[in-house]
């Protein structure tokens, strides 16, 4: 089996706004088993930068351990990238958007890097409103080491070895919203139609973007009685909305008839267009989002689509009101001022 990719493409591919093709979003060629959701998240990642006419030299892409933190390897061959230590990529993360604000941060985490090891990271950059898309790639099992049932693995969910899992599951969604989360989403990775939209608008939000991507193992967790398996997904689906993005520069239309659509339009005036599909949901209320999701598990339901979003949220460096001018760019001047400056600042506390 070869591991490299023709080199060779068709002269006439289709080409965005930048003048580049899809080639040049692509990455090596995955090393994951045959049809893993993973995949499928990756081609939805390379399409939808593709689309947005993102130069792939903006994008800086962080990972920590575990199959999802290898995907990063397939898409976006030519952006920034950094696989850090299981559980540790929001650390990571963090201190690189501190340090240049005009990146676009990609976030890629698993169920076990995210929900388990790495959940106390987790958790605070969430709080923080760090400006980053962070896309859980959830199977419900740890595949790497021969399909474990995971933090997020369902109560009576039977594993490929027959085990049954006695313990709650961790819902990062919920958890997301509990903590101030300003985009929060969740979609399957068998779903393309649904989860390119949403991938877009997640880049598109200032602020911290969870999309939690449902996404079967097909090796250790996609048996009958796995609630993480490509038959119970698909069967146990249920859609808060149709979801289109609808950039700045393009004309905002709709199909849908009066009364069923909902735009909520971005920080840089894209716009969500939404076709609600479950009528006692609100897209921009914090405790309607969690309702939904608490009486779908009820129903063993797999709530997908956009959950919540905040209109105007205020992302981590206009909490802390740092500098327009990203940190990497500042001269020893600026960063080392004088003691008249000190002096300045000493009295203004006084």
């Amino acid at each position: 089996m070869s591991y490299f990719r023709p080199g060779f493409r068709h002269p006439e591919l289709p080409k965005n706004d930048l003048g580049y093709t899809k080639q040049q979003y692509e990455g090596a060629i995955s090393t994951l088993c045959a049809g893993c959701g993973h995949d499928s998240i990756s081609a939805a990642i390379v399409q939808s930068v593709f689309e947005l006419s993102i130069a792939p030299h903006q994008v800086a892409k962080l990972s920590g351990i575990g199959c999802s933190s290898k995907t990063p390897t397939y898409f976006l061959s030519n952006s920034h990238g950094f696989n850090s230590v299981h559980g540790r990529m929001p650390s990571v993360a963090t201190g690189a958007n501190l340090a240049n604000r005009d990146m676009i941060y990609i976030g890629v985490s698993g169920d076990g890097d995210s929900a388990s090891i790495g959940m106390g990271q987790f958790a605070h950059v969430v709080r923080r409103n760090l400006n980053m898309m962070y896309v859980v790639m959830n199977n419900g099992c740890y595949g790497l080491t021969k399909g474990q049932d995971s933090a997020t693995a369902d109560v009576g969910s039977r594993s490929k070895a027959g085990s049954v899992n006695r313990f709650e599951p961790i819902d990062l969604a919920s958890v997301a919203l509990q903590l101030g989360a300003t985009f929060v989403a969740r979609s399957f990775s068998g779903d393309k139609e649904q989860l390119v939209p949403l991938i877009k608008a997640a880049l598109s939000h200032s602020g911290f973007a969870l999309i939690d991507v449902v996404s079967p193992c097909v090796t250790f967790n996609n048996n009958p009685g796995s609630t993480k398996a490509y038959d119970y997904v698909r069967q146990h689906m249920q859609t808060t909305s149709l979801v289109d993005f609808v950039p700045m520069a393009e004309e905002i239309t709709t199909a849908y008839g009066e009364g069923e659509s909902r735009g909520v339009t971005m920080h840089d005036g894209s716009v969500i267009q939404l076709h609600k599909l479950r009528t006692e949901w609100n897209p921009e209320d914090r405790q309607s989002a969690l309702n939904a999701l608490a009486e779908s598990r009820e129903r063993g339901e797999v709530l997908t689509g956009l959950l919540y979003v905040e209109r105007d949220s205020r992302e981590l460096h206009e909490t802390i009101n740092s500098t327009r001018t990203p940190l990497r760019t500042l001269t020893e001047k600026e960063l080392c001022p004088g003691s008249s400056a000190l002096e300045t600042i000493n009295n203004s506390l006084r």
